[in-house]
């Protein structure tokens, strides 16, 4: 099995698609990572402000809910690829143009906030139609498979991004901008590489109100589709303690941006490992149980974070809440893309980014009210609690969810 599993792995890599999908997403993650940590660092330096903090995940979630229909569609009807260049090219100009604000001096929290905007409108086209452009690329014998891989790579981007946002922001805060918007430039340049094996069915259905919301309706008579994705948002939404870290590494752990840069790796680095565990040994029976098993383990490895006042305890803690949630994550994306026939990609995978989107930009927007209100450390015990209770809550809405067995549904 393992064998076959690696033979299945080197496969995908070796796809010419493949590896321009993969290289586009991965240098576009770097760039979005460093510029995410950079941003946020640079906010609260300015500010010393959760609220501010939380404000920059509900400047990225606005826009992604406004957007989330109308890219669903885009996604369905115009070739993909060229709708990932446009959205790259949007945001290496975005990261350029911070660039050349900070080194002027001129930029403030608004203009910030107005950079978020505008990285997150371009992402929530980005996102969704990439995920819906990868089964055109690979046969289907290979997706899980590749969609695995490209998890694992995504996780690499991951742990590099921060680290090098926090490194770069260190030696110059220009430096991370314009490095990114390298990095989304070399994103561009592979995406319009990518060959296609299977053309996509462009959808001409009209559009109405049933349409539009044809991704919604997808999702809902699916009932572990929809357990499954609804699971992950309300655990990342109450626990996610992304958007305190600058807190955390400043006023908690004493640490300056190498320490943010470090804590916003340790949960890719710890999806990074697990995605590799995952594609040699495969979630093969009782998918459902060890979903569940992780995110409850996601909820306690977050109370642990929230009460640490150790920076070496607070890494190990966000390693497990990185590996535990990347079960979830591989169980949610092969459902979604396996179930989902190709002529609703997009919108299906639109409403899935959504999901994604409101449980961390919202969870980001949420977490930062309550620490302005509580401080980080009940706002993490909070979050964490909550992911527990969650857990325990879906076992009885949604209990199909214990009997899924396989990837397959």
């Amino acid at each position: 099995m393992d064998t076959l599993q690696s033979q299945d792995r080197t496969s995908a890599l070796g796809h010419p698609g493949y590896r321009s999908f993969a290289a586009s997403r991965v240098f576009s993650s770097i760039g979005f990572q460093s510029v995410t940590v950079a941003m946020g660092w640079m906010i609260y330096d300015q500010t010393h402000s959760a609220f501010y903090l939380g404000l920059v995940g509900l400047c990225q979630f606005l826009p992604m809910v406004a957007l989330t229909f109308i890219v669903g569609h885009v996604a369905d009807r115009f070739d993909r690829r060229r709708i990932g260049l446009v959205c790259q090219l949007i945001e290496a100009l975005t990261a350029l143009v911070l660039a050349v604000a900070v080194w002027q001096q001129w930029i403030g929290p608004h203009g910030i906030l107005a950079a978020v905007a505008v990285m997150g409108a371009a992402t929530a086209f980005e996102r969704p139609t990439m995920a819906a452009l990868l089964p055109n690329i690979v046969p289907p014998s290979m997706l899980q498979v590749a969609i695995a891989t490209s998890t694992s790579m995504m996780q690499t981007a991951f742990i590099i991004g921060p680290s090098l946002g926090g490194l770069l922001y260190g030696v110059s805060p220009v430096a991370p901008f314009l490095v990114a918007a390298v990095l989304y430039v070399i994103a561009s340049v592979n995406v319009i590489s990518i060959r296609v094996e299977r053309q996509q069915p462009s959808s001409r259905e009209p559009v109405t109100l049933s349409s539009v919301f044809a991704g919604v309706s997808f999702i809902k008579s699916r009932p572990v589709m929809m357990g499954t994705i609804s699971l992950d948002l309300f655990a990342v939404l109450l626990g996610g303690a992304t958007a305190l870290l600058p807190m955390f590494a400043r006023d908690i752990l004493h640490a300056g941006p190498w320490g943010l840069g470090l804590l916003r790796a340790a949960p890719a680095i710890g999806a990074l490992v697990m995605s590799i565990w995952l594609v040699r040994r495969p979630l093969q029976s009782d998918v459902g149980k060890k979903m569940l098993i992780a995110v409850f383990i996601f909820g306690v490895a977050t109370v642990v974070f929230a009460l640490s006042t150790n920076i070496i305890l607070s890494v190990a803690a966000l390693f497990v809440v990185g590996a535990s949630d990347t079960v979830s994550v591989v169980v949610r994306s092969s459902l979604v893309q396996l179930l989902t026939p190709d002529i609703m990609r997009g919108r299906v995978n639109a409403v899935n980014s959504l999901f994604i989107g409101t449980s961390n930009q919202l969870g980001e927007f949420e977490s930062g009210m309550l620490a302005s209100a509580f401080g980080p450390v009940l706002t993490g015990i909070i979050g964490g609690v909550g992911t527990i209770a969650v857990v325990l809550l879906w076992t009885r809405i949604f209990p199909d969810l214990t009997k899924v067995k396989t990837l397959n549904g």
